[in-house]
């Protein structure tokens, strides 16, 4: 299924947002690999206020009051964060090591951020893997930012709007490229040292 994101935001951003909450809830396993920019569900308040003022520009939102509608918005998604506690749900999240170093923001925001990642990365049911940008990746090349939900649900956040794939053998397809993909990340302590060395190049800058 494909939705523009004109249809996506007709209600607004904060119905944006709320629309996947049920998805959220019911799942057990989500797994999100982000070349770009940090997944909504471990980004903090501020990185999530910016990245909506964003979007409220970038896909052309109507609102009669920008900042009542994206300070709405960053509330859903902060309570919804708080589904990561869920016993029953797994979280994996695929970075690229190169997004570390991306700052659409400011470089307070960003350090904040990078903070949170070390910090999130404790808990028992959360697991961040990072593939370095010196990784050997012959035959496995960047995607496009996906998620797959268990196993019957890809998202895909393309520019003009948001895909659904649902049919077996296209999630199939993603299932396989995630494994390859996962194959060249780093966990634990190797994750750990290139957090705090994108860090690092924010402090001498």
């Amino acid at each position: 299924m494909w939705i523009p994101y004109e249809d996506l935001n007709r209600g607004g951003l904060e119905a944006a947002q709320k629309s996947v909450r049920q998805l959220y809830e019911e799942l057990t396993m989500e797994r999100s690999y982000q070349p770009k920019v940090i997944p909504g569900m471990l980004q903090t308040e501020a990185y999530t206020r910016a990245a909506l003022t964003g979007v409220l520009v970038e896909q052309a939102v109507v609102t009669d009051d920008p900042e009542a509608e994206v300070a709405a918005a960053v509330a859903e998604r902060m309570d919804r964060q708080r589904l990561l506690g869920r016993p029953d749900a797994r979280w994996f999240y695929l970075l690229e090591e190169t997004l570390l170093w991306y700052r659409p923001y400011s470089r307070a925001l960003h350090i904040e951020q990078l903070h949170h990642l070390l910090a999130i990365r404790r808990r028992p049911n959360v697991l961040v893997g990072i593939i370095p940008a010196a990784a050997d990746r012959r035959t496995v090349h960047p995607e496009e930012a996906f998620d797959i939900t268990d196993h019957h649900l890809v998202t895909v956040e393309l520019v003009s709007g948001y895909l659904s794939v649902t049919r077996p053998e296209e999630v199939a397809l993603y299932t396989a490229t995630w494994k390859r993909l996962w194959a060249l990340a780093e966990v634990g302590s190797a994750a750990t040292d290139m957090l705090h060395a994108a860090l690092t190049r924010l402090d001498e800058t």
